[in-house]
């Protein structure tokens, strides 16, 4: 009996500290899951199996790899390209040469300029930003660049082009001695400020007045993620983006450590030439990413889930704000679409630069994804009727057609 009561006093003092730790790590795992956003589970073979008989995926992916292979042979194609549908990856191949004089081979995990269609992951920044409560839309410019010469500018006229900015690409370039040069250092983002805070070019519009594509908006955006955030942008873009999403084969142009990645690509003209380092190549936020077609797509099916952006904020980046354009063609946070309102809405962006040509297309009403990179000049990199038409039978592509 004395042994008795101690035993009882024993088992109940530890159940009550096992109690306390499984609800002190309930606790944590319920703040990690908000504070890094929800993740749906991946499926089970057999349901992906299901899904990629449904859907036809072994026909489709004969009948697109056919028409890739005759871009390579009559267009002289050179690239990678991934297809998805039903958030589930159909078709993935590499076509030619990341080196054209070494003839090393494309591989699907090789690393491409994205041009323009870094601007996705410009606003994806600026916008989880705006989810962690450290920047708003409405924000001025002024508020994190004091010296900005147009007060009426806002973040969110940058994110929709509606900005009224003039195109640093034209106007900064007679400030420049050399290419890539301003006052002796590397023409950058901040070099590019100090451009527009000295000599104040003239605007294209007024503020908020007409859509107006121009990359001076996503520069400055990066100077404003780089503000807000406390952080460089490729700091940043690492460890709030690409790290989480497990992008671990994309980075941010640095000229010093480029050459690192044993996967970068070489970008040539539509001759076969090597484009050489020029002027622009060191701003980014406008282009300057790095990527594979594989980290892209994780990208993309990370916003069907919170597990960047919260629902709302991706419904706000995929509404058009080009008001110009009601109807079939818009502009919204960092993504063109086609809506027509008789066709399934199509997101998506193009890019060109530096020899580089990207097409980064997403239609979400049945997770369709085509992403196409390539590293020598090629228009035929933005035509994507062909594979709609396979995808569903019916295209309106026409119009993502154009380089950015």
């Amino acid at each position: 009996m004395c042994t008795f009561v101690p035993l009882i006093f024993y088992a109940l003092k530890y159940f009550l500290y096992f109690s306390i730790f499984i609800l002190l790590f309930a606790c944590g795992a319920t703040q990690t899951n908000t504070e890094t956003g929800s993740q749906p589970p991946p499926l089970s073979r057999d349901s992906v199996n299901k899904i990629l008989l449904k859907i036809h995926a072994k026909e489709k992916a004969y009948s697109i790899d056919t028409l890739f292979k005759n871009k390579v042979k009559n267009a002289g194609f050179n690239g990678c390209v991934l297809v998805a549908q039903a958030g589930q990856i159909i078709y993935e191949k590499a076509f030619g040469y990341a080196n054209f004089k070494s003839k090393d081979s494309l591989y699907i995990n090789s690393a491409f300029q994205l041009a323009s269609a870094s601007k996705t992951l410009t606003s994806a920044a600026i916008l989880l930003l705006k989810d962690r409560g450290k920047l708003k839309l409405t924000d001025l410019v002024q508020t994190y660049l004091p010296e900005f010469p147009y007060p009426q500018v806002t973040i969110k006229m940058l994110l929709t082009h509606r900005s009224g900015l003039s195109n640093y690409i034209y106007f900064c370039e007679p400030f420049c001695e050399k290419p890539n040069m301003y006052k002796g250092g590397i023409f950058d983002n901040r070099a590019m400020y100090e451009i527009i805070k000295t000599s104040k070019p003239d605007v294209y519009a007024q503020p908020d007045k007409k859509f107006e594509y121009c990359n001076t908006n996503y520069a400055l955006l990066a100077l404003i993620v780089e503000k807000a955030s406390g952080m460089s942008f490729p700091e940043f873009m690492e460890t709030a983006i690409f790290k989480p999403l497990g992008m671990n084969n994309t980075w941010i142009h640095d000229p010093k450590t480029d050459a690192t990645h044993k996967n970068k690509t070489i970008g040539y003209n539509g001759t076969g030439k090597v484009e050489e380092d020029t002027y622009a190549d060191d701003v980014i936020g406008d282009k300057g990413v790095y990527s594979t077609v594989e980290d892209l797509f994780k990208w993309d099916q990370a916003l069907y889930s919170e597990q960047l952006l919260k629902k709302e904020t991706i419904d706000e980046a995929f509404k058009g704000y080009s008001n110009e354009h009601k109807g079939k063609r818009n502009y919204g946070y960092g993504w063109r679409m086609i809506d027509d309102g008789k066709n399934p809405k199509i997101i998506y962006h193009n890019g060109w630069w530096h020899g580089y040509n990207s097409l980064f297309l997403r239609r979400p009403d049945d997770k369709t994804t085509i992403i196409v990179l390539s590293n020598k000049y090629n228009r035929t990199t933005y035509q994507m009727q062909g594979v709609l038409s396979i995808l569903s039978g019916t295209s309106d592509g026409s119009e993502m057609e154009g380089e950015e």
